[in-house]
């Protein structure tokens, strides 16, 4: 695969106009299996819809905190976040913050108090619908006090299916799912395949798998070529087109609390992320 000839054609694509979807499109970015690219991709689809004029909001429910560190956003213990709206009902549009490189990007920062979450939410009255209930309300509050509709709502969740994994499933309608191009990398999807199941079957019906991108991309070997066949062979309408090379200054930017979008943007990995969401936002929502 030739990237220069790709990363010639993005610069070309960032030029064509997208339109905005007809509504608020919730996509939950999961994948059971650790390292594949999960949170970066979460940052850097979010990063690059919003560099493309839509309004963007990334909800970071993984304890870890890794999607706000990226966007440059506090979440110290003390900081108002993802946990006060699951756990306490502060109502989201008090704990969301600005990207500072961004404009239209907004994120719901997750601390560590998330890590406690999960048992705390056992007891609780709707426990799986929080996320989803605080986002519909946030959506009216954006409405009532003239603030634009938001395009795109991105959840990044932990390696897991544990309760809050579930909030985000049942908030969204869509699941994203990154597989890395590596040996292995169709193992524990049939497991996540089932889970995404058994919410659409008990919790929320409107979910489907409409995505799936391919990360850690490397042109040089046999290996990556052959995965990324079998991933298409198996999922020929959700695989996007675009994928996402090995790239080191991806790797680089969370160290400098930003996105590849914004750390480099003439990068090969920032052109590829630009290219994979305008991909994604020309598809029609659910």
């Amino acid at each position: 695969m030739d990237f220069q000839q790709l990363a010639h054609g993005r610069r070309r694509g960032r030029q064509r106009p997208l339109s905005r979807p007809e509504n608020t499109r919730y996509i939950t970015v999961s994948n059971q299996k650790g390292g594949v690219g999960k949170t970066t991709t979460t940052v850097n689809f979010a990063a690059a819809l919003a560099k493309s004029g839509f309004e963007v909001l990334v909800v970071d429910i993984d304890p870890q905190g890794n999607a706000s560190t990226a966007l440059g956003v506090d979440h110290r213990s003390e900081v108002p976040s993802v946990y006060d709206v699951l756990i306490n009902d502060k109502p989201m549009a008090e704990i969301v913050a600005p990207c500072p490189d961004l404009e239209r990007l907004t994120v719901a920062p997750a601390t560590i108090d998330l890590a406690g979450a999960e048992i705390e939410l056992v007891s609780l009255v709707a426990r799986e619908q929080r996320l989803r209930r605080a986002l519909e309300e946030y959506e009216t509050y954006r409405a009532e006090n003239g603030q634009p509709r938001l395009d795109f709502v991105l959840v990044d969740c932990p390696p897991s299916l544990g309760l809050l994994t579930v909030n985000a499933f049942v908030a969204s309608r869509e699941v994203l799912i990154p597989i890395q191009c590596e040996y292995y990398a169709l193992e524990g999807l049939s497991q996540l395949l089932k889970n995404i199941q058994m919410i659409q079957k008990h919790l929320n019906s409107a979910l489907v798998v409409s995505t799936i991108l391919l990360t850690m991309y490397d042109g040089r070997t046999n290996l990556a070529a052959q995965v990324a066949d079998e991933v298409r062979q198996h999922f020929p309408e959700e695989v996007l087109k675009s994928v996402i090379p090995r790239s080191v200054r991806i790797s680089e930017a969370p160290s400098y609390q930003q996105s590849v979008i914004t750390y480099d943007p003439s990068s090969t990995g920032a052109l590829a992320y630009l290219e994979a969401a305008a991909e994604l936002a020309s598809r029609p929502g659910r």
